[in-house]
């Protein structure tokens, strides 16, 4: 009866693998071949699962020291120790072209690459001219034609040929080749004719005025020479001097030209002649009477266009308002005067009421009349003859107040006033006439000398009346 099927059970995690290498132990060589033998024989069925990378690398262990054991070993190559990838799959992988970064869209099996590179347009190639470079096949053409040093061209500007290298040296210096020019007058020239253009055609150029020997560039010159004060000139009036520089030519007209028409030096004073400066001395000699006698004539116009100006004058410094402020000074020396001269009067400038009003006119006797002589001040207001009286009223009616000022007053303006209202029988504000006036009317004892020292009328040598005259005819205070 035959013996039963037996099973063979490998390692948990591990896969057992057969090992047709020699052992050093001749049993169990013996046991484990019967074994795979009676397994043959029999229809057990036998789970074999796939090795791992630790099973591998046990089972390689395992084998290394059953090697080493044997008196006869051989050395196992580094494949067998290290078993690698398997080279037919990886000459299959898919990879993509080394210069898909420049734009090749190349993808296919690695033992394909080499071939590809053969003929990639990315790929750098040896120059056929053989300067050195490396260059991708699809710059090739545009590096044979225009950047190879060891390339044969021609200059497009004088037609000679030379290499790539000696192309870049000839450029920048061809003769032939247009240019603008250096000193920026805007024309490109050859620049083999350079110099010549410089020195005769350049706009910019400079060169030297013939006359005052300053420095223009040519297209300014024209302008210069047109205005030059060096430049000579003939005269206008075409008399016998030379030619004269721009610049004296004013000065010539003036003062020296022969032929030049001039007027009489009595032109203002009347005299007409006008002729040839060479003639003038002649009818100055000729006619000395007659310009004395224009002279007289022109010395009288004079005067009394001198005398309607003072009128004028006079006229515009007249006050208009009705109040004379009238500013007094050099008052001590005035009052010695006074003191030592009798009937000494002050006059003040005249006033008018209004614009067309009364004419009026204040006097001061500094050392008194009348009654306050000796001893006061006396203050007086009369009535002249005006350029309107015949269209007033008289007699004249206005009141009228004399105020000395205190000068320097620290509460309000202080002083002595005194005030009057005309009586209509009174002579001195009737209508004046042309003849002498009158003393007028006032105050003879205004203000005594005492009073004028002890308070603050005199100030700097100087006093301050004021006249004001009150058409409202109420006496002020």
């Amino acid at each position: 009866m035959p013996a039963p099927p037996a099973t063979v059970k490998p390692a948990t995690g591990h896969t057992t693998k057969l090992n047709n290498g020699k052992s050093s132990n001749s049993n169990s060589n013996h046991t484990l071949s019967n074994s795979i033998a009676h397994l043959s024989d029999s229809r057990t069925n036998l789970t074999v699962n796939t090795p791992t990378t630790c099973q591998r690398l046990s089972e390689m262990f395992r084998r290394s020291i059953a090697s080493s054991t044997q008196s006869s070993s051989r050395e196992n190559t580094y494949e067998e120790i290290y078993p690698g990838p398997d080279p037919k799959h990886i000459m299959g992988s898919l990879v993509f072209c080394i210069h898909h970064k420049q734009g090749c869209k190349w993808s296919d099996e690695l033992r394909k690459l080499k071939g590809h590179l053969n003929a990639c347009k990315h790929d750098a190639t040896q120059c056929p001219n053989k300067c050195g470079a490396q260059i991708p096949r699809i710059m090739m053409t545009d590096h044979l034609q225009y950047t190879c040093t060891m390339r044969r061209t021609r200059c497009e500007f004088c037609q000679s040929e030379f290499s790539g290298a000696g192309l870049e040296e000839h450029n920048g210096s061809c003769g032939q080749e247009p240019v603008y020019c250096e000193a920026k007058c805007g024309q490109r020239i050859l620049r083999g004719r350079m110099t010549l253009h410089k020195s005769k055609d350049c706009a910019k150029r400079l060169r030297r005025c013939a006359h005052c020997q300053r420095e223009f560039s040519a297209d300014t010159l024209p302008l210069h020479a047109a205005q030059c004060p060096r430049a000579p000139l003939a005269c206008p009036q075409r008399c016998d001097a030379g030619p004269i520089p721009r610049g004296e030519l004013e000065a010539h007209l003036r003062d020296e030209c022969q032929s030049l028409a001039v007027s009489c030096s009595f032109k203002e004073a009347g005299c007409r002649f006008k002729g040839p400066r060479q003639m003038l001395e002649a009818h100055l000699e000729s006619n000395a009477a007659a310009h004395l006698s224009l002279m007289v004539a022109l010395s009288s116009r004079q005067g009394q266009q001198i005398q309607m100006l003072k009128s004028a004058v006079s006229k515009l410094s007249i006050n208009y308002t009705g109040t004379l402020l009238w500013k007094i000074t050099d008052w001590s020396a005035k009052m010695a005067e006074a003191r030592g001269k009798d009937g000494l009067e002050l006059v003040s400038p005249p006033f008018y009421t209004s614009q067309y009003g009364y004419k009026l006119q204040a006097s001061m006797f500094l050392n008194g009349n009348g009654p306050g002589e000796n001893t006061h001040v006396s203050v007086y207001i009369k009535v002249l003859p005006g350029e309107y009286d015949a269209l007033l009223k008289w007699p004249f009616s206005h009141s009228i107040t004399f105020t000395l000022f205190e000068q320097g007053a620290q509460s309000g303006q202080g002083g002595v006033a005194e005030s009057f209202v005309p009586d209509p029988t009174w002579e001195n504000f009737q209508r004046p006439s042309n003849e002498p006036d009158q003393l007028g009317f006032g105050f003879p004892r205004f203000i005594s000398h005492e009073l004028l020292h002890s308070r603050p009328f005199i100030k700097g040598d100087t006093v301050f009346l004021r006249v004001k005259v009150d058409p409202s005819k109420i006496v002020a205070v």
